[in-house]
C-alpha cells in the first residue's frame, strides 16, 4: 500500500495544465493509492542482511519521511518516463493509443519502448507510433532490443544493426539499447571484452547517428569471473567499454538484488560495494535508470520482492536526489518507472508517478 495521505500540488497543477482537469485540486492521494502504511525500516541504500555495508551506504530514513509537502521536487520536471514493458498487457489488448492517453493523465514525460507492435491489438506504423506519442505529450527516449541470437533474421543488436538504428532513428530515440546481459561468450574475463568490443562496434554505430548504446543490467551482471572470482563482471564491462560510446542504464532494484547477492565473493571472502557509487563516479555513463522497488527479503534469492513503486525498501528519495545533486546533473538523466509484473498495470503506472511527484528535499 501507499505510504501518502496528502495530495502532491505540483503534480495536480501539471496535470491541470495539461488539460487533465480529471484530477482535483481536492482529491487526496489516498483516494488514489488506497490507505497508508507505516515506512518500513531497511532501504536499498543498506547492504542487505548477511552482507557488509558498502563505502557510502547511509542508513534509511524512510521514504515517507519528508517526502510530500514543502521543498524542491526530488523528480525533475520533464524527466519522469515509463518502461512500456510494465504495461505490455494493456498494449496488447487496447492498443497503445489509449495506455498513452492514461500515461498523459498521470503525468509521465517519456516512454521507453519494449517493442514497436501492438501484439493482437493491431498493426502501426512507427510514423504513427512517433505521432502518437508527441500528440499525448510523451517523449520517446529509448527501446530495449535483443542483444544477439542463433536466427541471423533475429530482430537484434548483432544479426540486425542496421534495421535496429534505422527504426530507432525513425522514432526519433535518443538512445538505443539492450536488455540482455554481456554473457554471450560466457562469464570469463575474456568473454566479457569480447562482449564489451561489440558493444563498443555498436556505440559507435549509433553515435554515427545522434543516439547513445546502452546496456540494461540485471543482478547477474554484478556476479564475479569464473575464471578470476576476484573480478566482478560489472567492472570489466566498465573498464572494456568506450565511455563516449557505450552507456548503462541502472535498474536500481536489480542492482541493490546484486548487492544482496555478491557482496561477498565464492569463497565468501567480503567483496562489498554500492552501486549508487559506480553512478557518483561516472554520472555521464548513465543517462537513463529504472524506478523500481522492492521490499527486502533475505529469504528471497534476490534479496527483494519486487512492489509497485513506493511500497518498497528502496530510499528513492535519497538516490535520486544524490545523483541530481551533483553538478551540472539535474537535467541529464532520465527515471524510467518500471515493474516487471504488476498486479495491475495502469494502477501501477499511475501509483508510481504519484509517489516519485510527491518527493521532495530541502534545498
Amino acid at each position: 500500500m501507499s505510504r501518502f495521505s496528502q495530495t502532491d500540488p505540483e503534480l495536480t497543477h501539471r496535470l491541470t495544465r495539461r488539460g487533465m482537469l480529471g484530477v482535483a485540486a481536492g482529491t487526496t492521494a489516498a483516494a488514489l493509492l488506497g490507505a497508508a502504511t507505516a515506512p518500513a525500516t531497511a532501504a536499498a541504500g543498506t547492504a542487505a542482511p548477511g552482507t557488509a555495508s558498502a563505502p557510502g551506504t547511509a542508513s534509511a530514513t524512510g521514504t515517507a519521511s519528508g517526502a510530500a509537502g514543502r521543498g524542491r521536487p526530488v523528480l525533475p520536471p520533464g524527466r519522469l518516463g515509463i518502461q512500456l514493458y510494465s504495461l505490455r498487457d494493456k498494449v496488447s489488448t487496447l492498443g497503445f493509443a489509449p495506455v498513452f492517453a492514461e500515461l498523459e493523465k498521470y503525468g509521465y514525460d517519456e516512454v521507453e519502448f519494449a517493442g514497436y507492435t501492438q501484439g493482437s491489438a493491431g498493426p502501426i506504423t512507427l510514423a504513427q507510433l512517433k505521432r502518437l506519442a508527441r500528440n499525448h505529450g510523451l517523449n520517446p527516449i529509448g527501446s530495449h532490443v535483443g542483444y544477439y541470437s542463433n536466427d541471423p533474421n533475429a530482430y537484434t543488436f548483432a544479426q540486425n544493426l542496421t534495421k535496429v538504428l534505422d527504426d530507432a532513428q525513425a522514432l526519433g530515440l535518443k538512445h538505443i539499447g539492450t536488455a540482455s546481459g554481456p554473457f554471450r561468450y560466457g562469464s570469463t574475463v575474456d568473454a566479457w571484452k569480447r562482449a564489451a568490443e561489440e558493444f563498443n562496434t555498436y556505440g559507435a554505430a549509433a553515435k554515427a547517428r545522434g543516439m547513445k548504446f546502452y546496456q540494461h543490467n540485471h543482478s547477474e551482471e554484478f556476479s564475479f569471473a569464473t575464471d578470476n572470482p576476484k573480478v566482478r563482471l560489472y567492472d570489466v564491462l566498465l573498464a572494456e567499454t568506450d565511455p563516449d560510446l557505450v552507456f548503462l542504464e541502472m535498474d536500481i532494484f536489480w542492482a541493490y538484488s546484486g548487492q544482496f547477492r555478491f557482496s561477498k565473493r565464492p569463497d565468501g571472502s567480503p567483496a562489498p560495494f554500492e552501486p549508487m557509487d559506480y553512478v557518483l563516479n561516472q554520472p555521464h555513463r548513465y543517462p537513463l535508470f529504472h524506478v523500481k522497488d522492492g521490499v527486502n527479503d533475505p529469504a528471497s534469492q534476490y534479496g527483494y520482492r519486487m512492489v509497485d513503486v513506493g511500497d518498497g525498501d528502496i530510499d528513492y528519495k535519497r538516490f535520486i536526489s544524490a545523483v541530481t545533486r551533483l553538478r551540472g546533473q539535474r537535467f541529464a538523466h532520465h527515471w524510467q518507472a518500471e515493474h516487471d509484473n504488476p498486479t495491475e498495470s495502469l494502477t501501477f503506472a499511475r501509483r508510481s508517478s504519484e509517489h516519485l511527484h510527491s518527493l521532495r528535499e530541502k534545498c
